[in-house]
Formats: C-alpha cells, sequence, structure tokens
C-alpha cells in the first residue's frame, strides 16, 4: 500500500477562519486533528487535537501544571472564550508551521514511521516540488492506517 492509495478526503479549515468554528468543526465530526490551508487552499499546517486543547489552556497553567490542580470548574469551563475573536492562525505556534507531508509513492510503513516520529495523527499527502507549492491528494489519518493494516 502507497500513500496515493491510502489518501482520503479531508475537511479543511482556512487559516484566516474563526478559531472557535475551527474547534466546532473538530468536535462535530470527531476529527484527529484540523488540516489548515492557506488562502489558496494548500496545506498549510496540522494541528493535532491534542495541541487544540493546548491552545485553551492558558500559558500559565502549562508552565506550571500545579495550579490546574487548584483552578476550580467554573473557571475551566470559561476555557472555550479564550478563542473568542481569534483567528485559527493566532492559534498555531510560531515559525514554521507543523505539516508533516508523505509523497504519494510512501508506503504504508513509511507513513506510519512519519506519524511516530512526529507524534502527528494525519499526514497530509501532497504532490509537487519540497520547496514551493504542492496539491493536496488527501490525509492518511492514523485511524484509516490501522484499518487498513488490518485488513492486509
Amino acid at each position: 500500500m502507497r500513500a496515493c492509495d491510502l489518501a482520503e478526503p479531508y475537511l479543511s479549515v482556512s487559516k484566516d477562519a474563526d478559531a472557535s468554528e475551527a474547534v466546532r468543526l473538530l468536535v462535530e465530526h470527531a476529527l484527529p486533528g484540523l488540516l489548515v490551508v492557506d488562502t489558496a487552499g494548500r496545506p498549510y499546517a496540522i494541528v493535532p487535537a491534542c495541541d487544540v486543547v493546548g491552545a485553551l489552556v492558558p500559558r500559565y497553567v502549562q508552565e506550571d501544571p500545579v495550579l490546574a490542580g487548584v483552578m476550580d470548574e467554573p473557571h475551566a469551563d470559561h476555557l472555550f472564550r479564550a478563542l473568542a475573536g481569534k483567528k485559527l492562525s493566532d492559534c498555531l505556534p510560531v515559525g514554521k508551521p507543523f505539516l508533516p507531508t508523505a509523497a504519494p509513492d510512501r508506503t504504508a510503513m513509511g507513513i506510519a514511521e512519519l506519524m511516530v516520529h512526529t507524534r502527528s495523527p494525519l499526514i497530509a499527502v501532497v504532490e509537487g516540488p519540497a520547496e514551493g507549492p504542492v496539491r493536496l491528494l488527501g490525509v492518511v489519518t492514523a485511524a484509516h492506517l490501522l484499518e487498513r493494516l488490518l485488513q492486509a
């Protein structure tokens, strides 16, 4: 099996989309992460669901996890409000976006290794030059890869 055989269509969201709407998309479709595209619709970043959760946790709690134990539930219930008025791009890490990609001819084992190495539940399958615009063929999710491996 090659990446082109494993790739499936996948919902994407623009980096300029409202952050809270992106989270709703993630939740409503039970996605393992977000495929973020640029204004031209090209793959820009992959944001695993755990990183979306991380965007909701205040920086001071991430730096001192003991604080998580002393925050009361009403305060925790309001974490989602931190996304109000933010674009998805505001929630992405500064610097080069996280975008694990695979060429169409990459093997299933190569995809599995990439998922393990990057700790990403999604791999974008793209064709095009290594540096430059690429065309998205689809996405391989960890669940789909495991399903196909079980069938083999």
